[in-house]
């Protein structure tokens, strides 16, 4: 059985993410989607909530798990018995930076492989720091975010 390890912050949840789960759980055994803290962002949502938005995104796929965790990425993926870790790639400063990410992950744990995905090309445009900046102005969020976690989103913010 192949398992994959989605990781991120997801604040929040966008359509990118969501194809990149979709894709992966098409191909892989397992999918397993962890929220990770990374003490460089400031989130606007909370760990649960992010979660929350990771279950209502992954629900569809009877292969896809979520989870979230305080560990390093490397030591996730030895304690899950994780094959492959999975990332999304919009753009060139997505994949030097996701490339410098899987240097250290795999010299950490040489187990901690990385498999980069090129998103699809309509959501190429699309990242959770835009997403937030349009909350701001209370813009709608269809088109940016699953429907149902627009939907959750709009409760939250009420």
């Amino acid at each position: 059985m192949t398992r994959a390890l989605i990781c991120g912050t997801f604040d929040p949840v966008t359509l990118g993410h969501a194809d990149i789960i979709g894709r992966a759980a098409g191909i892989f055994d397992e999918v397993v989607v962890c929220e990770f803290v990374n003490s460089e962002k400031k989130t606007l949502f909370t760990a649960e909530q992010r979660l929350e938005m990771l279950r209502i995104t992954a629900r569809q796929y009877k292969n896809v798990l979520c989870d979230a965790s305080p560990s390093m990425t490397a030591d996730y993926v030895r304690e899950k018995g994780i094959d492959v870790i999975v990332k999304g790639i919009r753009n060139v400063s997505d994949y030097d930076y996701e490339t410098m990410i899987s240097g250290v992950n795999a010299a950490l744990n040489p187990r901690a492989q990385t498999l980069f995905m090129p998103c699809a090309g309509k959501y190429a445009h699309i990242c959770s720091t835009t997403v937030r900046e349009m909350l701001k102005y209370n813009v709608s969020l269809r088109g940016w975010v699953p429907d149902e976690v627009a939907d959750y989103i709009a409760v939250l913010r009420v």
